[in-house]
């Protein structure tokens, strides 16, 4: 049985439909209720088989409360779940994006060499303002993906792209941070 149970998914798990947004207090909800179900203590006089497979769910139950709760991880997850992100994978970004990106870049790199606080702060705005951006693009997407589910696969690659651009901005907010 426990092998069975490796392949099930956190929303099937959660009995949740797959969404970016689920309802974060039914998510709450069945982790309770699956963490005190599937709790070691309660199987203490039980096969060394049977202990195993509660330890078991009761691992698929924490990881699946931590992807599902996560705003960042659940993206990556339904993408995942979906086929649309590899790990590893390299994805080409939009032309445009790059060559916003290559400025932004260059800005840094030059504040490497020579400090300038005003400059700085100029590029943390432009950062803001393009992750701002995403974020209202990416939660437009996603609203449409939750509430039209059988129309919500042609806007996958979209949702991919966006996640990696965010991926991109998240690199670069680390270097602002140095």
């Amino acid at each position: 049985m426990s092998t069975a149970k490796t392949d099930i998914n956190y929303f099937e798990f959660y009995e949740l439909p797959i969404q970016f947004n689920p309802d974060q207090n039914l998510v709450k909800t069945k982790f309770y209720a699956l963490s005190k179900q599937f709790h070691p203590d309660f199987y203490a006089n039980e096969s060394e088989e049977k202990q195993q497979e509660v330890l078991d769910l009761s691992t698929l139950n924490n990881k699946a409360y931590q992807t599902l709760s996560n705003a960042k991880k659940r993206l990556k997850y339904v993408l995942e779940l979906k086929g649309i992100v590899a790990t590893d994978e390299a994805y080409q970004l939009p032309q445009s994006f790059l060559m916003e990106m290559m400025d932004v870049n260059e800005v840094l790199m030059d504040l490497e060499f020579e400090p300038d606080a005003e400059k700085l702060e100029q590029v943390k705005k432009d950062v803001e303002t393009i992750e701002t951006d995403l974020a209202s693009e990416l939660n437009e997407l996603i609203n449409q993906f939750d509430n039209n589910p059988t129309a919500s696969d042609a806007l996958l690659p979209s949702i991919k792209d966006n996640f990696y651009r965010q991926k991109y901005i998240d690199r670069i907010r680390e270097r602002l941070v140095k």
